[in-house]
């Protein structure tokens, strides 16, 4: 490679010297007048030189990185920011949606209970031992009521027990005085005695009694 380069060296730096030494002597014949056969000649003599420039040598190629070399990564280069302009909001449009219609789905009644079973009648009903009248007497009167000439019948219902004992007392029509029938319905249950109910098989058994007793003032 040394000698290639030394050589085209040489033939330039000779054809420059031949060249210079041209024009030289064409000068100095111009200067001197002298004839125009030594100008032609030497023209000759120009052309027929040619100076042939070899093409430069190629570039050599480095060498590959020995293998134990780690390679660099080339520099990271960050992007450039991404300026985002905001989009504009959509514009909100209201819909107006009618509400949904609810169709009821028929649900079936449950069935009603079963009927209680009807009480039992009994054989023979509850009767008084005594007359309903002697159960009250003048002086069980309401003292106000007497006062005040008050007096009125009132009904009564009487629940008797299977040992012929008044265990409740209702009154079912009023006399208009609350004072008379609270008297009425406190004395009859302490009064009142009667022979029990028998059921259908002989035994005794719980009945009700229904009278009306009249308040009249005594005389």
């Amino acid at each position: 490679m040394a000698y290639a380069d030394h050589s085209q060296g040489s033939s330039r730096t000779i054809s420059i010297i031949i060249v210079a030494l041209i024009h030289a002597v064409l000068g100095y014949a111009f200067v001197t007048g002298l004839g125009m056969k030594y100008v032609k000649k030497a023209a000759e003599q120009l052309n027929v030189i040619d100076v042939k420039e070899e093409p430069p040598p190629p570039d050599e190629e480095p060498p590959p990185p020995p293998p134990d070399q780690p390679v660099e990564p080339p520099p990271v280069v960050a992007p450039p920011p991404i300026v985002q302009t905001p989009a504009p909001a959509p514009p909100i449009q209201t819909v107006r949606t009618p509400p949904p219609v609810f169709n009821p789905v028929p649900v079936a009644a449950p069935p009603p209970p079963p009927a209680p079973p009807p009480p039992e009648v009994p054989a023979s009903r509850a009767s008084p031992r005594s007359s309903p009248g002697s159960w009250l007497s003048d002086a069980d009167y309401p003292s106000r009521a007497q006062r005040e000439e008050r007096s009125g019948t009132a009904g009564f219902r009487l629940e008797i027990g299977p040992d012929g004992r008044v265990t409740n007392c209702t009154i079912t029509s009023s006399t208009g005085h609350a004072d008379l029938d609270e008297a009425t319905c406190r004395l009859l249950p302490k009064r009142a005695r009667f022979k029990p109910a028998t059921a259908a098989g002989g035994g005794p058994m719980s009945d009700t009694y229904n009278g009306r007793i009249t308040w009249r003032l005594p005389e």
